[in-house]
């Protein structure tokens, strides 16, 4: 890199780290957008974007990167599959949220977000990593000073925005840890093609078995991507399964996949699984520290992740926008972000992240969900049931909102975050300083 100085640096050029790049550039920050890896390139993710991501997405003006007419599937909901019953669920009508959401590959939508940030002003270096950080005492407050990148360039900056996912190793040097014990999600993905690719639901199958008929722990998921990405007319299909340090999910998700496939390859007329990436993804917030004086970490690095689904794009392009946001705000405060940007995190998602995780966790206990699948999946609660559950998978509840089914999940999770700072100290440092 030839560049040494900046105002804002953002280490990670995907979703979080191309928005926060984006808007900040627009701000008329002077930005530097770094990745290690050069673009486009791939992303082990479910690419599905529910409407709160396409939400999310037109904050940033970015709608047009899944419009319709773009060649990008419209998704009217979810179709769940398992326990002898099978429910379709449609977005619920929201007053912020459009009742539509989408799915595109990870290639596509992450190097198009790069474009965006750079055509925004942001400066773009790419097939570098970055390797350490040089902090300095401020009125006692550690700072951060300069980015160090493996090929020996010192990049000094006034704001640090760390975007690199969950395997941040810049966030491990500041502190950053993530909470093992707490649920986490084992995930496996591939791409298949399919004359189906323009099919207008998201199907997830709630009960998984193997090549032998034994059930598995875990789920499976199909994003329809369209006829016209990178992978023409294909899916998204992968498999997944929650897991804790108590109960840990003792399942292989790519043999799992394969299995998975050949199951649904009559219906789908599926190809060959291709593409097959696997990881490990910390969910609920459960990091340690997320801030410090003059740098935040943001979207998965921050650990912002639905336990329930896995979904994170959304809290990426939001917490991404936030954060720059609060910047002139930080310009005047001594503590910086310190102390304001953890606390933003759990005001907008404490709550909501608490009660996902113990439900998340509950259902990780052998023969739950085979007893209470049944009873969501068929008989009259089976509709209103999924609805429901349409709902909270996809993020559609906000502070705002005054519906019964709204005030219930959001009294249910002050509860929840309540019995985690009281009863639970491995909890209490989540969103911590």
């Amino acid at each position: 890199m030839n560049d040494t100085a900046c105002e804002v640096l953002v280490v990670g050029a995907g979703p979080a780290g191309s928005a926060a790049a984006h808007r900040a550039a627009l701000a008329g920050r002077d930005v530097l957008l770094v990745d290690m890896q050069d673009f486009p390139r791939d992303k082990t993710c479910g690419d599905g974007l529910t409407p709160r991501a396409v939400h999310a997405l037109d904050r940033l003006g970015a709608s047009d990167l899944v419009a319709a007419d773009a060649g990008r599937p419209e998704i009217r909901g979810l179709k769940l599959h398992g326990f002898g019953g099978s429910v379709t669920a449609p977005w619920p009508a929201h007053p912020r949220f459009p009742a539509r959401g989408t799915a595109v590959a990870r290639s596509d939508l992450d190097n198009a977000l790069v474009e965006r940030a750079v055509a925004s002003g942001a400066r773009l270096s790419t097939g570098v990593k970055a390797v350490d950080v040089d902090t300095e005492l401020v009125r006692g407050a550690r700072r951060v000073r300069a980015v160090v990148f493996a090929d020996g360039t010192r990049v000094r900056c006034r704001y640090l925005i760390l975007a690199e996912g969950v395997r941040s190793g810049l966030a491990r040097t500041l502190g950053t840890q993530w909470l093992r014990g707490l649920v986490h999600g084992v995930a496996a993905r591939s791409y298949c093609a399919s004359p189906l690719g323009d099919e207008p639901w998201i199907h997830s199958h709630l009960e998984l078995r193997d090549d032998d008929g034994v059930a598995q722990p875990g789920y499976g998921w199909i994003f329809p991507l369209g006829t016209e990405g990178t992978h023409g007319s294909a899916v998204n299909l992968g498999c997944g399964a929650l897991s804790t340090s108590q109960r840990p999910a003792k399942v292989n998700v790519r043999k799992l996949l394969a299995s998975y496939a050949a199951q649904c390859r009559d219906e789908w007329a599926l190809g060959e699984p291709t593409h097959v990436a696997s990881a490990l993804l910390p969910m609920g917030g459960e990091v340690t520290r997320v801030a410090g004086t003059n740098w935040a970490a943001v979207g998965d690095t921050a650990a912002l992740v639905n336990p329930l689904n896995g979904e994170g794009i959304d809290y990426a392009l939001e917490s991404a926008a936030d954060v720059v946001d609060m910047l002139p705000d930080a310009d005047h405060c001594p503590d910086g972000l310190r102390h304001m940007w953890p606390a933003h995190l759990r005001g907008r998602y404490g709550d909501a992240f608490s009660l996902a995780r113990r439900a998340a966790t509950l259902l990780t206990r052998p023969g739950l969900l085979s007893a209470l699948g049944p009873v969501g999946m068929r008989g009259p609660l089976a509709e209103p049931l999924m609805g429901t559950a349409a709902r909270l998978m996809g993020n559609l509840v906000t502070p705002e909102d005054r519906d019964l089914t709204a005030r219930a999940w959001l009294a249910a999770g002050r509860l929840s975050s309540a019995h985690d700072r009281f009863w639970h100290a491995e909890s209490r440092p989540l969103f911590g300083v």
